[in-house]
């Protein structure tokens, strides 16, 4: 069956584009995981990684472009990953990373000002009933 052309340009950019999400999904799975683990778990966080994944791209690809699943689509879907992480993974990892930091800070203000009061009414009522 012969594909027409805007169909074939459609499956070398979409191709690509799953590429480019695959890599963003592993930068952000990455960050996640951290580096010492135990070696069971990381078998288990890297299946669950890679099906999920692969949902995550079979989907995109059947949404942009009928889920045409070829030798070339693999092929643009790699090079998509090779680009992605040559190109943006070092900024991509400094922006996620400065968001969970600015983020964990954000939480920690804020659990602080919640506790607060609860911690000055207890502390005032133990100090009371001790007298």
């Amino acid at each position: 069956m012969v594909i027409p052309l805007d169909m074939q340009f459609r499956i070398i950019i979409f191709g690509f584009a799953a590429g480019i999400i695959t890599g963003m999904i592993f930068d952000f799975y990455r960050i996640i995981r951290g580096i010492k683990t135990v070696k069971y778990l990381i078998i288990i966080e890297d299946t669950l990684f890679w099906i999920l994944c692969s949902l995550v791209v079979f989907v995109f690809l059947l949404y942009t472009q009928y889920a045409v699943l070829s030798v070339y689509v693999y092929i643009y879907l790699i090079l998509g990953i090779i680009f992605y992480l040559w190109m943006f993974s070092k900024y991509f990892i400094a922006v996620e990373i400065a968001i969970i930091k600015n983020t964990s800070i954000l939480m920690r203000i804020l659990i602080k000002y919640i506790v607060y009061p609860f911690k000055f009414i207890f502390y005032k009522n133990n100090k009371v009933s001790k007298n």
